[in-house]
């Protein structure tokens, strides 16, 4: 299963960025964790079917109403040890 690491910049704190993308991976059946980073981006790791993650990333790079994504970068990643999709603390 392929899992990539995502970094997102732009306006992406204090705007639901975390809760959309738990939802989005959610509903596209996605595992992994997202996070707030100190330097004002979103940070992700998803694991999962390729075209999931495809959609996951689109979408991503849309980002919800407030929003406003200006880079979303990513590289492959481990899979990460989870079952599910979570929302961890800052770093």
């Amino acid at each position: 299963m392929p899992a990539l690491l995502l970094t997102i910049t732009g306006r992406v704190q204090g705007v639901g960025y975390r809760a959309f993308a738990a939802a989005e991976a959610a509903r596209l059946g996605v595992t992994g964790w997202v996070r707030n980073r100190a330097d004002r981006s979103v940070e992700a790791v998803v694991a999962g079917p390729q075209q999931a993650l495809d959609s996951l990333v689109m979408r991503l790079n849309v980002g919800p109403p407030g929003s406003r994504v200006d880079m979303l970068e990513w590289r492959i990643a481990e899979v990460p040890d989870s079952s599910g999709f979570v929302t961890l603390p800052t770093v």
